[in-house]
């Protein structure tokens, strides 16, 4: 499964050597444009898509998202992303996220846009200091495992949300039966003073 990702790499050292040797203003027609889109159909519906350019190279994961809570747990997933990037960690990747293709792979054939949201796409923008010869390894490592990365923490967050309202109903639960009187009244009183037993 690596081997796109390392073509793509070789692709990109191409293209940025031969975009040194020309300036922005005299640089041939179609040069930033960048290499082929590879497409890797590890499952039935997702694929993962590479682009290699003469600046960077982008990783384009598409992915189903088959409930609207998975939806919304995974957009604020690849939200941290985004707010770790700007906080703190500046040489990380760049992560976008969106429901419709993005352009580098708008032209590629057979992309679904069902226009519901069930698709989402998460974009990696890999810059030319991750694409070292020390870090190639290390960086397709984890890229290519991002999909399943992505998805259990999705399910292991649903699982602890679930767990922490089974919670909250015991806890609730408890209340109420602490609340119930343990000894009902057995006898009452009418209102000239007799008392008389309740039948249970």
């Amino acid at each position: 499964m690596a081997a796109p990702f390392e073509r793509a790499f070789d692709e990109f050292a191409r293209l940025q050597e031969e975009a040194s040797k020309f300036t922005s203003e005299s640089a041939p027609e179609g040069a930033g444009e960048g290499g082929e889109v590879m497409a890797i159909h590890y499952r039935e519906e997702e694929a993962i898509y590479i682009k290699a350019g003469h600046d960077r190279v982008t990783v384009i994961f598409s992915t189903i998202f088959r409930e609207e809570t998975d939806r919304i747990f995974g957009k604020v997933f690849l939200q941290e992303f985004v707010d770790a990037r700007r906080r703190a960690i500046q040489n990380a990747p760049q992560v976008l996220f969106r429901n419709d293709p993005p352009l580098e792979i708008q032209n590629v054939p057979g992309l679904k846009d069902t226009g519901t949201g069930e698709i989402g796409y998460v974009t990696f923008v890999l810059f030319p200091r991750h694409l070292t010869p020390q870090r190639r390894e290390e960086v397709v490592s984890h890229i290519q495992t991002f999909r399943d990365y992505f998805h259990y923490h999705i399910k292991a967050s649903k699982a602890y949300i679930h767990s922490r309202m089974r919670r909250r109903t015991a806890d609730f639960l408890q209340v109420l039966r602490r609340a119930r009187p343990e000894n009902e009244e057995k006898e009452r009183k009418t209102a000239s003073g007799r008392t008389f037993r309740v039948q249970g």
